[in-house]
């Protein structure tokens, strides 16, 4: 078979020629349905150093599938049933899992499998290790451009919002309103924040127009001023309760921290690439001693958390199509779309690519 991946580490994409997966015991073998590149990806085949086990890797982590081949132990699916796999696939029988997070058991985020440890959904095939642990059915009915946000897109923006706790009334700062930040001001609405203020330059026209329909208030460029100083002229220098990071440099904890309130909490879910350390501002962290929380985390996988996401789609609560801006026909159109997320024109916010 035929996928798209890392061919040299930190260099260079292209097509890779693999065989096709085996399914275990507890596994799936499928074929993707429809895929969609994501900024992990980016970072992976670029920004994260050039690691051996990315040497041929293939890359992706968001699809729904069709199951061709299901393991002697599986359970709940068999070959026909179109699922919806989540971007983290834990290692649901490892027994540290008992004793911490699922995200990470022997190392960190070791449950981001498609991203170090299997290849990943760019593929005219791909595995699901523990399947009927790690995927869920696809709802009867759920258009593919909607089901497809609930594996990471919805699961990392709305895990932002249960890092940062927030709760009915407060006021909340989304820091970048990319594909992740935009469902996290939608999460941040469900939960019903009192004030949502959205971080984005004017020129990302269409995430600002989004961020409005899913419950951003008001707008702050951070092109025109420092995002912290508008902030606190917005919130009569008080800060807002919670601060969600889902984009952004190294400095972003640093003005999150600034336009906090003492008692505040900064939730990160934006991975960072290019430096040893992040700088905290000790003035505005109160010398220690302001109250002020860092979270940060990889986003909950497994088949409820999928079940959960789509529950929340089926409910109309919200509809995450209105994310995609382009559209491809083909599986081989994966570079375009990947390439597409690698250089982020004005008018993206994320691309689908349907496989049949």
């Amino acid at each position: 078979m035929k996928g798209f991946g890392c061919t040299v580490p930190g260099k260079e994409v292209g097509w890779i020629e693999k065989a096709k997966p085996s399914a275990g015991p507890f596994d799936a073998v499928v074929r993707p349905l429809v895929i969609a590149p994501c900024s992990s990806d980016v970072h992976n085949a670029y920004e994260i150093g050039s690691p051996k086990f990315l040497k041929d890797r293939i890359l992706g982590h968001e699809a729904i599938a069709e199951i061709v081949e299901v393991g002697s132990e599986v359970k709940d699916y068999k070959v026909g049933d179109r699922i919806v796999v989540p971007a983290v696939t834990p290692d649901w029988r490892h027994p540290v899992i008992q004793d911490s997070v699922h995200q990470h058991t022997e190392m960190l985020m070791d449950s981001f499998k498609y991203a170090f440890s299997l290849d990943g959904v760019f593929a005219e095939y791909f595995l699901v290790p523990d399947v009927d642990m790690n995927a869920a059915h696809l709802p009867e009915g759920m258009p593919l451009d909607k089901a497809i946000f609930a594996t990471d897109m919805m699961s990392t923006g709305f895990h932002g919002v249960e890092l940062a706790d927030v709760q009915f009334g407060e006021s909340v700062v989304v820091m970048g309103v990319g594909p992740v930040g935009l469902m996290a001001v939608a999460g941040c609405a469900l939960r019903g924040a009192g004030k949502i203020y959205a971080v984005e330059t004017e020129s990302k026209f269409k995430r600002i127009e989004i961020a409005k329909e899913y419950g951003a208030d008001i707008i702050v460029d951070y092109m025109k001023e420092d995002t912290a100083k508008q902030i606190k002229a917005l919130t009569n220098k008080k800060g807002v309760d919670k601060v969600i990071i889902a984009g952004g440099d190294v400095n972003s904890i640093s003005t999150a921290i600034k336009m906090l309130r003492p008692g505040g909490t900064v939730a990160n879910i934006n991975f960072y690439t290019g430096a040893e350390s992040l700088p905290i501002p000790l003035i505005a962290w109160g010398s220690g001693m302001g109250h002020k929380t860092i979270k940060g985390g990889l986003c909950p996988g497994g088949r409820r958390r999928m079940e959960k996401m789509l529950a929340v789609i089926e409910k109309g609560y919200i509809d995450p199509s209105r994310l995609v801006t382009h559209t491809f026909k083909g599986i081989e159109h994966v570079e375009t779309a990947f390439h597409l997320m690698a250089n982020k024109p004005a008018d993206l916010i994320k691309p689908l690519v349907f496989c049949e």
